[in-house]
């Protein structure tokens, strides 16, 4: 009984790995889109929109930047779960809504190992601590010392609540003893026109966030997040060289649905990979403020892994109760 359903089952597992072939070598035949879980203006929509017109030209195909913000990027994520994985749905990631929600919120629409198939990673870039001109700061020093001065009265914004620029915020406040109010935004294009229209006094924000308003004389970065000077900006300090464990990196990524084919997934990745590396994609991510990274399906699955092990013992650690 058991070898007869074995040769039942044989032909139809032969015809779907045929049929999935099939579809890899014409795929794509129509439009693709990426679903960015957060606001125009911020890393994820700068470093898409590149993707996006990159993987346009490789794959012969409209691949289209589709914002979809909301709960901190839980909407969008969401979204891109629940969507067919058939390859015409993708999503580009921040950190936060895969290794830093499962471990402050006690349930999620979404499971960020199961629901996803990691294709690559696209993009990395420090944290920067981007200040409005007329905060009277100029390091992080500066900056602890006028808010010990001033308790509860500085504000700063996030890309929301639990988001890595609000925990960078908290480990702020817990590493220099001070006290800020914290004012959670719908990714980081709102929370950066905040704090250019002067509601908001700083920010932690992603190169393209933040770079440039720098440029442009509206904002002043006074520091970077990551553990060691940054390669585009080296001319500014960590905060860690003042405060040591305050130390947050953003990272970006993009993923299919689950259940997505796997020739479907090399394929995408062997096109990503091969974007990433064109001259002209490193330099506009350079010029955005991120330097561009990419990885097999395999080292980004492990990476997200890793990730979500990091941030559950930091937000232990930090003594932040999941809501």
């Amino acid at each position: 009984m058991k070898r007869a359903t074995a040769a039942a089952w044989l032909p139809a597992t032969v015809g779907m790995l045929i049929l999935g072939a099939a579809s890899a070598q014409t795929y794509p035949t129509r439009s693709i889109r990426i679903i960015g879980p957060s606001s125009p203006g911020g890393g994820i929509d700068a470093t898409g929109r590149i993707l996006a017109a990159a993987l346009t030209q490789s794959l012969g195909q409209q691949v289209v930047l589709e914002n979809r913000p909301g709960a901190g990027g839980i909407i969008g994520t969401e979204l891109a779960a629940k969507a067919p994985p058939d390859g015409y749905t993708l999503m580009l990631t921040a950190a936060a809504a895969l290794v830093v929600f499962p471990h402050t919120f006690s349930k999620l629409p979404y499971d960020p190992v199961r629901d996803f198939a990691p294709i690559s990673l696209v993009a990395s870039s420090e944290y920067i601590l981007a200040v409005h001109p007329s905060l009277p700061v100029k390091t992080v020093k500066d900056l602890v010392a006028l808010a010990r001065a001033r308790p509860a009265q500085i504000v700063f914004a996030s890309t929301g609540n639990f988001s890595l620029p609000h925990l960078a915020g908290e480990l702020l406040q817990q590493q220099g003893r001070i006290q800020m109010l914290h004012v959670p935004y719908k990714g980081g294009g709102p929370a950066a026109l905040a704090i250019l229209g002067g509601e908001v006094s700083l920010m932690f924000g992603t190169g393209p966030t933040v770079v440039p308003h720098a440029k442009a004389g509206r904002l002043r970065l006074i520091a970077t997040a990551g553990g060691k000077r940054s390669k585009s900006l080296p001319e500014l300090p960590t905060v860690t060289e003042t405060l040591p464990g305050v130390e947050v990196s953003a990272w970006y990524g993009v993923l299919a649905p689950a259940g997505t084919p796997n020739e479907i997934i090399s394929k995408l990745n062997a096109e990503t990979v091969k974007a990433i590396a064109d001259p002209k994609v490193i330099q506009q991510i350079a010029n955005a403020g991120a330097e561009a990274v990419s990885s097999t399906p395999e080292e980004f699955s492990a990476y997200i892994k890793a990730e979500l092990a990091r941030w559950g013992k930091a937000i232990k650690t930090a003594g932040i109760p999941p809501v």
